[in-house]
């Protein structure tokens, strides 16, 4: 009889732990089912950006927006956006004025300003080398960066590291390994090595 009640133990325990798994299963089903869901949501979002007509329109807009902007370089780092637009008042109505900062925030000497028409832009071109905050301002028309092709910048030479070619061990190190040349001791009687 004992041998009969440890066996129906072991099976209601098997079963037990059998529905604990099938329970854990479907939720782990529903977890996937949704993450498929969220991941199919996210590639649609993405997708709509990268289809190529959608690029070709907002390409099409970033370069109309570029024709009516100017760069404008040394800009001094205490200067604000308001004082960018007012120094560029007289060309035309300003729409938008960004000045560039690094990750900490920090200015970094460099200003878009963006106009309204695209005749604002010849006239800005005018105040090249003009004064604010006692610098003279780089003013040029803005260009337009092409997405996926950046420009080569070749290799500047060190003058402190070795040429490249085929290596050729300095002539100043002794042969025989890491500077030490060996010396030959003579045998004399009292002699520690001998």
């Amino acid at each position: 009889m004992e041998g009969d009640d440890v066996n129906m133990a072991a099976a209601e325990s098997t079963e037990t732990d059998l529905d604990d798994m099938k329970r854990r299963l479907k939720e782990m089903e529903e977890e996937a089912a949704a993450l498929r869901e969220m991941q199919a949501k996210v590639e649609k979002e993405m997708g709509s950006v990268q289809d190529p007509a959608a690029a070709a329109t907002s390409q099409a807009n970033r370069e109309e927006v570029d024709s009516r902007s100017v760069f404008v370089g040394n800009v001094d780092y205490s200067c604000t956006p308001e004082e960018v637009q007012q120094h560029f008042q007289s060309c035309g109505t300003v729409n938008r004025v960004t000045i560039r900062t690094d990750k900490y925030g920090q200015p970094k000497g460099y200003a878009y300003v963006e106009f309204l028409e695209a005749e604002a832009v010849q006239e800005a071109l005018v105040l090249n080398e003009s004064e604010l905050h006692g610098r003279q301002l780089k003013v040029t028309a803005k260009r337009t960066n092409i997405p996926g092709m950046k420009q080569y910048r070749p290799r500047r030479s060190n003058p402190f590291m070795r040429p490249r070619g085929p290596f050729m061990a300095p002539y100043f190190f002794a042969p025989y390994g890491y500077g030490k040349v060996p010396r030959l001791r003579m045998a004399t009687r009292y002699s520690p090595y001998f």
